[in-house]
């Protein structure tokens, strides 16, 4: 797993950095309780540091409300929720997240290697989640601070209602991209279909220049921050206008 992390916004310390303790959950024969309850109760006295899981075969809810600094690799598909709630732990996906990847994240680093169901990412507070293909519908929906990286495009209403935290899209996204935004940051590389309600386009500054590049560092990804165009909130709909008849 990668060495560099931003301990200020949340990423943490890789496990690997610590003497490698390793310990393995095939569930084809585990079950995914049995996985999380070690993960819960049996990690941090065990001083395993880094936890493999084989046949994952799209099991819900694996590495579900971590909160210790470890390593966690899913060779396979996983289903709904991933990485759910986590805390202070990396954990890679060598494939594809069903719905709500990394939901409710609080702090460490998730990384997909595949694709993304719906609402990858929803509700997240701090930490990294790094999606290497696309993501589906929704991706950071309500958002609440973590970041966001897609390697492919997004699909409609991602970030709506995103309150705080940075998106970098590098594909495209699909309609009302950034609806109802608050403080959330959107940057995007390829064609936005349509902005949604109270999202605009604004002037790229060094400083967002300089957010994209670390956050395309973190995630690996070989794209100029120059490519890339800003989408935050126009801030209309901060207050109620009696005037606009509800027509927002």
């Amino acid at each position: 797993m990668e060495d560099l992390r931003q301990t200020a916004t949340g990423y943490g310390l890789p496990a690997t950095a610590r003497k490698e303790a390793i310990r393995t959950f095939d569930l084809a024969t585990h079950t995914v309780r049995e996985l999380n309850q070690f993960l819960h109760k049996e990690l941090v006295a065990s001083g395993v540091t880094k936890v493999m899981v084989s046949n994952p075969d799209g099991a819900h809810s694996i590495a579900c409300g971590v909160n210790a600094p470890v390593d966690i690799e899913i060779n396979g598909h996983a289903g709904y929720y991933v990485a759910g709630m986590n805390k202070h732990a990396h954990v890679v996906v060598n494939g594809n997240a069903g719905p709500g990847a990394a939901e409710n994240m609080m702090s460490g680093l998730v990384r997909v290697r595949g694709f993304a169901s719906t609402s990858a990412g929803a509700s997240a507070r701090g930490g990294c989640l790094i999606i290497e293909g696309d993501a589906s519908l929704r991706c950071g929906i309500s958002l609440k601070g973590a970041d966001i990286v897609v390697g492919g495009s997004v699909g409609s209403f991602s970030a709506f209602m995103a309150q705080a935290g940075r998106m970098v899209i590098c594909g495209d996204a699909g309609d009302a991209l950034g609806d109802s935004l608050y403080e959330a940051v959107i940057y995007v590389r390829g064609e936005v279909k349509s902005l949604g309600a109270d999202a605009r386009y604004e002037e790229m500054t060094a400083a967002d220049f300089g957010t994209v590049k670390q956050l395309l560092d973190l995630a690996g990804f070989d794209y100029s921050p120059q490519e890339f165009r800003r989408i935050a909130s126009a801030r209309q709909l901060y207050h109620w206008n009696a005037d606009a008849q509800q027509e927002y």
